[in-house]
């Protein structure tokens, strides 16, 4: 399980994901909901050993890359993206992961997401996008 201090009751603040570089040429820093947002983008986007200091940080979707897109599939797929907000994102409580095949594009999944913060009781969700191939 992560690690909790007493910063995690809070939205609080951090670089912006993606990175880039603010008007004053200083890295973009993303506050409250944005900055969950961009936490949970990072945890899933992620693929666990990608980072050589915190091999256990991420989350399992990256292992269903290139699979058939069925009923287990999605299961797996939304099970890991549970696992991971869980375990890496302690400022919220997932309330629900839904997956299911972009109609628009057959070789990408939309995540929906929805879960509650913490700290303001208020409710949000996002929709992450992943790609099934390259």
């Amino acid at each position: 399980m992560a690690n909790h201090t007493p910063d995690d009751e809070f939205p609080g603040t951090g670089w912006g994901f993606p990175v880039e570089s603010d008007h004053r040429g200083d890295v973009s820093l993303s506050r409250g909901d944005v900055n969950i947002q961009d936490a949970i983008r990072v945890i899933l986007g992620t693929a666990k050993g990608e980072r050589v200091m915190r091999p256990e940080f991420g989350c399992d979707i990256h292992d269903h890359v290139f699979g058939n897109i069925d009923g287990t599939m999605l299961t797996l797929v939304e099970g890991s993206v549970r696992e991971a907000l869980i375990q890496w994102e302690p400022r919220i409580d997932v309330a629900d992961v839904d997956a299911h095949r972009d109609p628009d594009n057959p070789n990408r999944l939309l995540i929906h997401i929805e879960y509650r913060v913490r700290s303001t009781n208020s409710e949000s969700n996002m929709v992450y996008p992943f790609y099934l191939d390259e």
